[in-house]
């Protein structure tokens, strides 16, 4: 457990080796409940190579003191991750058109 956001991490060493490995973090928000995207790998047990860059969004929340998980989302692949990018951009769009500005004012 962490006490502040900077602190939490994903990488988990068993017998010496790490077997999740943290390549990067991205603090989507900060606060009492924060929102965290971590891009990792997974080492094989059996042949002991890493995996797959995987993606997890997971939210913690602050209770005495200290932040815990909450839940988490994880993307298993590029392909599931591209799904995704492609869903938000077309929620998204850089450019909405003119009616879709207008009903959000």
């Amino acid at each position: 457990m962490s006490e502040t956001i900077d602190d939490i991490g994903i990488e988990y060493v068993e017998d010496d080796k790490v077997i999740i490995k943290q390549l990067d973090k991205q603090v989507l928000t900060r606060g009492s409940w924060t929102t965290i995207m971590f891009l990792y790998q997974e080492m094989d047990k059996k042949t002991e190579d890493y995996g797959p860059q995987k993606v997890s969004i997971r939210r913690y929340q602050k209770r005495n003191g200290v932040y815990r998980q909450q839940s988490k989302f994880n993307i298993s692949s590029e392909k599931q991750g591209r799904e995704v990018v492609k869903a938000l951009q077309n929620w998204f769009p850089e450019n909405p058109p003119e009616e879709s500005k207008e009903a959000t004012s």
